[in-house]
């Protein structure tokens, strides 16, 4: 999870292991989920909620959007 104002390059960056961290230590580079949002503050909101959520919910939540769990990244990038 996380904010960003570029989903492209933060995908890119995590695919990339640009940076040490979760992402980086657990081999996580496939975007399988996201929400847009025009507003910082709504999507600031909304992670918080997200947070809070038991992990089956969120898994919940994917399958609902990406069956499959395909890799979004492709879908963004073009």
């Amino acid at each position: 999870m996380g904010i960003t104002n570029n989903l492209l390059k933060r995908v890119w960056e995590h695919k990339n292991k640009i940076f040490r961290g979760f992402t980086d230590k657990y081999d996580v580079n496939k975007l399988v989920y996201y929400e847009t949002f025009e507003n910082i503050n709504e999507a600031i909101l909304r992670e918080k909620k997200l947070k809070r959520w038991k992990r089956k919910w969120k898994l919940e939540l994917i399958e609902k959007e990406n069956k499959n769990w395909f890799d979004l990244y492709d879908k963004i990038s073009q």
